[in-house]
């Protein structure tokens, strides 16, 4: 989708400008695991509820199947060598939540690791959203969930006071809504002023730019830790790069490949807590993982990254 700048610049906008110039340093900082091959210091992304860190690449698994068991746990235990943790899953997604449950228990490394999931108020098996809930813990083998979120807003009103109820417990961290439809980011808007919401999930890369000017100025005044799903548009803008070589600027900011150059478009904006490409191959996710490293572009090199990203797609 081409997304067209406003002419004029809002209080929100210039909000959003000020912030690269404020805290493009801070998600700097040298936490990866002991055995990571890498030295090179970790970007973290700050939860604004709660001040806790967090990677800024992440893992989605909605392709994942229990035909890949041996890969999926090899995939994870990479994930957790390089430092990452963050891993985002849904009741929807046929075996995903079992998978992730038994590769957390295999490894020892469920305390380790930050696992976000997702019900509806239907509960996509029948019972509700409650019986969904408590499925969920079953197959992730734990008492306790990181995050928990509305699945593409479905049930938002009848779910939220459950969420709340259960944050209040104990039995899950944080709460949330998402959504992966452009024609949804009113109501997501809606809901981060109705309720205290500690993240929200949108869609956004750097050919769906529609939540940096719709959805990401409220986050950031409502305090509102973002998870960006869809950063590689489900590998599509990859194979629209096909062969062509990356700008010789990319290694300014320590890019190295096209999915690196679009995961940190993703991650440098200033209201994205973590972007989680899908994945279920160790080297896709060793090469996502590896845009959690380095320089991250500044506002100037973003515009940069658009003009010339948006050049390629006028002629793909």
């Amino acid at each position: 989708m081409a997304f067209k700048n406003p002419q004029v610049l809002s209080r929100r906008d210039a909000l959003c400008g000020a912030l690269f110039a404020c805290f493009g340093a801070s998600y700097l900082r040298p936490s990866r695991a002991a055995d990571s091959p890498s030295s090179v210091p970790l970007i973290t992304k700050t939860v604004p509820s709660s001040a806790e860190k967090i990677p800024a690449i992440g893992l989605g698994t909605d392709s994942f199947r229990a035909s890949e068991r041996d890969a999926i746990r090899e995939e994870i235990k990479r994930m957790h060598e390089l430092g990452g943790s963050v891993i985002d899953t849904a009741a929807a997604y046929g075996d995903s939540e079992s998978l992730i449950g038994d590769a957390l228990a295999t490894l020892g490394i469920r305390d380790r690791m930050f696992i976000a999931t997702k019900l509806t108020a239907d509960g996509f098996f029948g019972g509700g959203g409650e019986a969904s809930f408590h499925r969920s813990l079953e197959r992730f083998k734990t008492q306790r969930i990181d995050l928990l979120q509305v699945h593409n807003l479905n049930g938002v009103d009848s779910l939220m006071p459950l969420l709340q109820q259960w944050k209040k417990a104990g039995t899950i961290r944080y709460l949330g809504v998402t959504t992966s439809r452009v024609s949804q980011h009113g109501e997501i808007v809606d809901a981060m002023r109705k309720y205290p919401l500690d993240f929200i999930q949108v869609d956004y890369s750097i050919a769906n730019r529609d939540a940096a000017a719709s959805v990401f100025p409220v986050a950031i005044e409502r305090r509102v830790a973002v998870l960006a799903n869809l950063p590689l548009a489900r590998a599509s803008l990859i194979g629209q790069a096909g062969e062509r070589k990356l700008p010789d600027w990319a290694a300014d900011i320590d890019v190295s490949s096209w999915s690196q150059f679009f995961l940190k478009y993703v991650i440098s904006h200033p209201a994205v807590t973590c972007a989680i490409p899908g994945s279920t191959k160790v080297a896709h996710l060793e090469e996502n993982q590896a845009a959690a490293s380095g320089r991250l572009p500044d506002a100037a090199t973003r515009s940069k990254m658009e003009k010339f990203w948006d050049g390629i797609a006028a002629t793909s």
